[in-house]
């Protein structure tokens, strides 16, 4: 077996062309291997502690966060395919936290629950923050900014790596010489953290002009292996520009905690048990009754407990600690709105019904104060009589607090 420190500084990738059939295309092509991705793949930061940990203890855990691009079968098992044979001789942990449909805010409240801990953090969010949850420059900050300091808090060594992947209205601004906002909000939370980044987006959009690939052979939303490949090989390319000097007489360094960008980002983000809140009326604990509801259902949450109300005028109440605090619902064909108050203030509507709703009990976060004064809060919430669906139903998952 060759030794992991000898090939710090090698792309995989080139190692393995001739078990490229084998791997199921797992690996790109030849042409991409060898292309030349400039800035779309920036360099920045140490980013040697990871490198350290995994050659110095032969253990390493590598987390994978996101939406369904993280969570499908596409760029995150060619990078773990990566990692394990540029470090042959380390046992590696890899914890796949894609869930298709959430953005960013969700991914910072479920970071410690779903990611915690770990040596090397791979985040892509820039398409769902865009078509799904249709966020707000200051939102796509605060939930990536969120990520990457509650990441740090969690390890302070942690590497880093934020990826955008790219959609059809992206491509477009992206053809037009534009920039995303959700890529340029988070790219510009990258840099002010020493994050590298893999601009995926822009390297595709790049190609399609000069006519050497099509939307089509990209694969989409989702990307096709093709897609995915271009990707694996640009993070391949970032591994080996950061790790071609030896690791040899390298120590880990904490990374720097600048002051934040935002300062209501998500940093502290978490879930709160359902079993804290307390029941006025008209809310039910317990697995909703799936078989009976119309619209889609993803597996993953039909056996999951939920707070539940159907009708009007159902209420209970949440003693937080935090600045800001939401839920994480899954809202269907039936989901209505809700109105908020923290501590006795005066009642604001949230609507838990998405544009997807329609045909799909659809996984979000919702907010129903973000700037409250650190401390002791309660929040009242109670099921609206006003709805924008076929019903007033609320699901929630978990209470998030910051």
């Amino acid at each position: 077996m060759i030794s992991d420190r000898l090939l710090q500084g090698i792309p995989f990738c080139l190692l393995l062309t001739l078990l490229a059939g084998a791997l199921g295309g797992s690996c790109a092509s030849a042409k991409e291997r060898s292309r030349d991705f400039g800035d779309n793949v920036q360099e920045r930061g140490n980013f040697n502690n990871s490198r350290l940990t995994f050659i110095g203890t032969k253990k390493g855990t590598v987390a994978f966060i996101g939406g369904s691009i993280t969570e499908m079968n596409g760029y995150r098992p060619m990078v773990c395919q990566i990692l394990k044979r540029r470090f042959a001789e380390t046992e590696f942990k890899f914890i796949d936290a894609g869930i298709a449909s959430t953005c960013s805010t969700t991914g910072a409240f479920r970071l410690a629950s779903d990611v915690g801990p770990v040596d090397l953090l791979f985040i892509e969010f820039a398409v769902n923050d865009d078509q799904d949850a249709h966020h707000t420059r200051e939102e796509c900050i605060r939930g990536m900014e969120g990520i990457i300091r509650h990441a740090r808090r969690l390890n302070p060594n942690v590497d880093i790596v934020v990826t955008f992947f790219v959609n059809e209205a992206m491509l477009r601004m992206l053809s037009d010489g534009k920039t995303p906002l959700t890529s340029e909000a988070h790219e510009a939370v990258a840099s002010h953290y020493d994050v590298p980044t893999i601009n995926l987006a822009k390297e595709i959009a790049g190609e399609i002009n000069k006519g050497s690939l099509t939307w089509e052979q990209y694969g989409g939303v989702h990307p096709a292996p093709r897609g995915n490949s271009i990707c694996a090989s640009m993070i391949d390319d970032l591994f080996s520009r950061m790790w071609i000097h030896p690791a040899a007489g390298s120590a880990i360094t904490p990374c720097a905690m600048p002051d934040p960008l935002d300062p209501l980002n998500y940093e502290r983000g978490r879930f709160i048990d359902l079993a804290k809140a307390k029941v006025v009326s008209g809310w039910t604990l317990g697995v909703p009754d799936w078989a009976h509801l119309p619209g889609g259902k993803r597996d993953r949450f039909t056996s999951m407990p939920m707070l539940s109300a159907t009708e009007p005028g159902a209420e209970l109440t949440l003693d937080f600690d935090g600045s800001a605090v939401g839920a994480y619902v899954v809202a269907g064909p039936d989901a209505g709105q809700v109105r908020a108050s923290v501590d006795g203030g005066p009642f604001g509507t949230v609507n838990l019904y998405h544009a997807f709703s329609a045909g799909l009990h659809y996984p979000r976060t919702v907010m129903f104060a973000t700037d409250l004064k650190p401390g002791h809060h309660t929040l009242r919430l109670r099921t609206d009589s006003e709805t924008q669906s076929a019903g007033h139903a609320a699901r929630i998952m978990q209470f998030v607090a910051n």
